[in-house]
C-alpha cells in the first residue's frame, strides 16, 4: 500500500523549506510549470483519452468535467502563468501599529503549511491547486479521483520537474497515485503534518471527509444560486443575464438554479425570460402562479427549491417583492452566490445588506463569482464556510498570519 504518512511527512518538510523561498523563485517555478505542461501536451491529452475510455459508465456531466480538450489545456497553462504574475501574498503586512510603549506590532501574512486537495473528475484542479498553493508558499498533496489518475500522473510529474528545476523542493507538489479508498482514510489521519483539507466534489464526499478527520476542512457543500429579477429590471439586460447565469455552463457550482421574479413584472419580461430559456433547452419547473401565467411550465415540487441541478433544469418562483425574495434565499440558499437584477440602486443596496452569501451580484451573471473574474487568478474552490476563507479561495486565502512585535527592552507592567 502507498505510504501516505511518508508523503505527508515529506510535504511538511517541503513546506518548511518553502517559507524561505523568495517570491521570484516561486513565480519562476510556476512559469516553468506552464512550459513543462506545454512540452508534454500530447502526453496529457493521450492520458486523458485513456481516462475517458475508462469512464464509459459515468454520466455525461461527469465526463464533461473529466475531459481535457485544447480549450481546457490552454486554460490550465494560462492559470499557472496568471498565478505567477499575481502579487505575492507571503510576508504582506496586514496591520501595523506603534504602541505608546514604543513596541512596534505587525500582523504578517504567512503560509498555512500543507494543504491536502481531495477532488473528483476535473484535472484542471490539479494544476490550479498546485498554482495557488505554491504561490502562497504552501506544499500541496493532491488526491484526485481514480477516474482521472492517468491524466493527473502526467500533470503532477511535469509540475514536480518544474519545481525541482526552479530550486524548489519537488515534494512541495505530491500526488497520491492510488485508487484505494484506504489512501484517503490514511490522509485524513495525518493531522501531525497536514494543516488544511480542501475537498471538491459532491456533497456526500465533502460530508464524509469533514466527519472523518481532525484536520480543519474548508467546505463547499452546495451551489444553490439564486437571481432575483425585480419588476423594474431592464428587459434588454435581464434576459441575457438570466440565460448566461444558467446556460453558460450548467454543470458548475455558480450556475443559476432558482430564479425569483417579482410578481408585478410585465408579461413581456416574464415571457421573454421563459422563451429564452426554452430556446436553450432548459426544463423549467415553476410555482403555481407561474404555471397559471405560463401553462406549458411543469409544476415545481417543494424539493426543487432545495436542489442543485447541475443540469438543464431551472426552478422559477414568482415572489411578492424583494423581501419575499430574500426570505426565500435565506430559507433555501446555500450561501454561495445570489444576485439581483434591478434598475434601482436602493433595491440593490437592500439586497446587498440583507443577503448573507459569499458572493452577492448586482446586474451581473452568477457565473462571474469566481477567481478569474474577481481578479484572483487561479483558485482552489469557492468556500461557503465563514472561517477562515469565504468565497473564491486564491493565494491570499491560503495564507494565515502571525504577529510580530519589535521592541527595545519593553517589559510587561
Amino acid at each position: 500500500m502507498l505510504d501516505v504518512p511518508d508523503i505527508a511527512r515529506r510535504a511538511y518538510e517541503a513546506s518548511c523549506l518553502l517559507r524561505t523561498v523568495s517570491p521570484a523563485s516561486r513565480a519562476k517555478a510556476l512559469n516553468l510549470m506552464a512550459e513543462k505542461l506545454i512540452a508534454c501536451r500530447e502526453d496529457v491529452l493521450a492520458a486523458n483519452q485513456q481516462d475517458l475510455a475508462g469512464a464509459s459508465g459515468l454520466s455525461e456531466a461527469f465526463k464533461k468535467r473529466l475531459k481535457v480538450d485544447d480549450k481546457v489545456f490552454d486554460y490550465m497553462v494560462k492559470r499557472l502563468r496568471e498565478a505567477a504574475a499575481l502579487p505575492d501574498p507571503v510576508g504582506e503586512v496586514l496591520l501595523e501599529r506603534a504602541m505608546p510603549s514604543g513596541l512596534l506590532v505587525r500582523r504578517v501574512a504567512v503560509p498555512i503549511g500543507v494543504i491536502a486537495m481531495i477532488y473528483e473528475a476535473r484535472p484542471n484542479v490539479t494544476t490550479d491547486a498546485a498554482a495557488v498553493a505554491l504561490k502562497s508558499g504552501n506544499a500541496v498533496i493532491l488526491k484526485g479521483g481514480s477516474e482521472s489518475l492517468r491524466t493527473n500522473l502526467v500533470l503532477a510529474g511535469a509540475m514536480r520537474s518544474a519545481a525541482a528545476e526552479a530550486g524548489l523542493p519537488p515534494d512541495a507538489v505530491q500526488l497520491i497515485a492510488s485508487t484505494d479508498r484506504a489512501a484517503v482514510n490514511s490522509l485524513l489521519q495525518q493531522d501531525k503534518y497536514v494543516n488544511l483539507i480542501i475537498p471538491r466534489g459532491g456533497k456526500s464526499l465533502i460530508k464524509a471527509i469533514a466527519e472523518g478527520t481532525r484536520i480543519p476542512v474548508l467546505k463547499h457543500y452546495d451551489g444553490i444560486c439564486h437571481q432575483f429579477v425585480a419588476a423594474d429590471a431592464d428587459l434588454a439586460m435581464a434576459i441575457p443575464l438570466v440565460v448566461n447565469s444558467k446556460c453558460q455552463n450548467v454543470a458548475v457550482c455558480n450556475a443559476l438554479e432558482t430564479l425569483l421574479v417579482e410578481k408585478s413584472a410585465s408579461d413581456e419580461l416574464l415571457s421573454g425570460i421563459v422563451n429564452a430559456l426554452k430556446a436553450e433547452n432548459i426544463e423549467i419547473r415553476g410555482c403555481s402562479e407561474l404555471c397559471r401565467r405560463c401553462p406549458e411550465i411543469l409544476p415545481a415540487t417543494d424539493e426543487d427549491w432545495d436542489t442543485e441541478y447541475l443540469g438543464n433544469i431551472l426552478s422559477i418562483k414568482l415572489v411578492d417583492d424583494i423581501y419575499d425574495a430574500m426570505r426565500h434565499i435565506a430559507e433555501h440558499g446555500s450561501g454561495h452566490t445570489d444576485g439581483i437584477i434591478t434598475s434601482s440602486p436602493q433595491l440593490a443596496d437592500i439586497f446587498i445588506a440583507n443577503v448573507d452569501s459569499a458572493s452577492v451580484l448586482v446586474n451581473a451573471s452568477t457565473r462571474l463569482s469566481g477567481g478569474g473574474d474577481y481578479g484572483m487568478g487561479a483558485v482552489v474552490g469557492i468556500s461557503t464556510d465563514r472561517l477562515h476563507a469565504r468565497g473564491p479561495v486564491g493565494p491570499a486565502e491560503l495564507c494565515t498570519y502571525k504577529w510580530v512585535a519589535v521592541g527595545n527592552g519593553q517589559l510587561r507592567k
